[in-house]
């Protein structure tokens, strides 16, 4: 087992910047108290274990004009990470993007460029660690929620392939321009892995339509790849590490329910991670997982085992990043989402800690220390 990273179990801060349907951007760093407690907040996941971040930056308060960057909203918690000895996975795009910028137009692609290339030049000279980049998160499921679903911007319908394109192009020329300020730069490309089964009794074409639902999860991938539209400049060398989103509701049949771990046709986490690797034959990192409620430790055991079966197969899964780390106020009604190891901070600045999860992820980060003992154990 090779962890990516010098702990195995990362920290990932819910980093949406998106506008939802009635046209309120959301801000979840800010929503958090991430942006007040950056300092705070990396110390705190350090202290468990958890020795390295998923984190975003926000490029519609860093652009405050076409070419023009501020970075005061980041910088500080560049710093702060830097000081707490936590890489971070930075998202360049999570779902947000200047007021200013059309993203069906051949500017947005132009624009994010110049955004990755100044970013990249700040993180250059602001540390000598290899930077770690995610350029647009999550493309295949945005191109569905926001292109063909209408739930969130740029609230379309019935042009998620199109918006899927664009935001390929984007994601292609964002990994040029990081690399060509620092080549070795590292690549996360994240999308949710899923599952559609065939319903029981399904006619023909219903179990054709579920397969073509199964297989379009692949786009994204596909079109970084050069594998799917190779006119849009694809090529295997920008799937580095390909980034797996994990939830308890991740597999479901066609058109009809969930399928949960204990539903006799839930297919096992250990064989899709595995289906990812044999078709793109790269490194993996569960890059978002976690549940909701009670649900908190019970779910990170099971996934720790898929993840520890998985890699005794041989599919090399280098970390586990727990996704969000925080609670968090909900992207349509603002309510409480008790996800994460720790609650909402409270007026001084303390996170009140879910003690189930805690207790479960100490004795994960154990288990898998065992395994990798020079790089994953918590210090003494």
């Amino acid at each position: 087992m090779t962890p990516l990273f010098d702990s195995f179990f990362m920290a990932g801060f819910e980093c949406s910047t998106h506008r939802r349907h009635d046209g309120r951007r959301l801000d979840l760093i800010a929503a958090t108290g991430h942006d007040r407690l950056a300092a705070a907040d990396y110390a705190l996941v350090a202290a468990h274990g958890m020795r390295a971040a998923r984190d975003g930056l926000r490029w519609h308060l860093i652009e405050t004009s076409p070419g023009r960057y501020d970075w005061s909203s980041f910088l500080p918690m560049l710093d702060a990470a830097c000081e707490a000895g936590v890489p971070v996975v930075w998202d360049l795009c999570h779902y947000g993007w200047p007021d200013d910028i059309d993203i069906w137009r051949p500017a947005f692609v132009e624009r994010f460029a110049a955004f990755a290339r100044a970013a990249a030049e700040v993180v250059r000279d602001q540390s000598d660690e290899v930077p770690w980049w995610c350029p647009v998160n999550e493309i295949s499921y945005w191109a569905w929620a926001g292109g063909d679903a209408g739930l969130f911007n740029p609230l379309a319908q019935a042009r998620g392939f199109e918006l899927k394109h664009q935001l390929v192009r984007a994601a292609i020329a964002g990994i040029d321009a990081v690399r060509s300020v620092d080549p070795r730069a590292r690549i996360l490309n994240v999308d949710p892995l899923i599952r559609v089964a065939s319903p029981p009794g399904a006619t023909p074409e219903q179990a054709l339509a579920a397969a073509g639902h199964h297989e379009a999860q692949y786009q994204g991938w596909d079109m970084l790849a050069g594998n799917l539209w190779p006119g849009l400049g694809g090529s295997p060398d920008y799937l580095d590490v390909i980034g797996i989103n994990y939830y308890p509701d991740n597999q479901w049949y066609f058109g009809a329910e969930t399928l949960p771990p204990s539903h006799p046709e839930h297919r096992p986490l250990r064989h899709l991670l595995a289906e990812v690797h044999r078709r793109y034959g790269r490194p993996l990192l569960l890059a978002e997982t976690g549940a909701e409620g009670p649900m908190r430790a019970p779910w990170l055991d099971l996934v720790c085992a898929e993840v520890m079966a998985a890699i005794d197969a041989g599919t090399p899964v280098g970390g586990i990043c727990l996704y969000p780390v925080f609670d968090y106020p909900g992207w349509v009604d603002e309510r409480h989402c008790a996800t994460g190891c720790w609650s909402h901070a409270d007026a001084d600045g303390r996170r009140p800690p879910h003690e189930p999860m805690l207790f479960a992820l100490a004795r994960q980060v154990d288990a898998f220390a065992a395994r990798s003992p020079s790089r994953a154990r918590l210090p003494a």
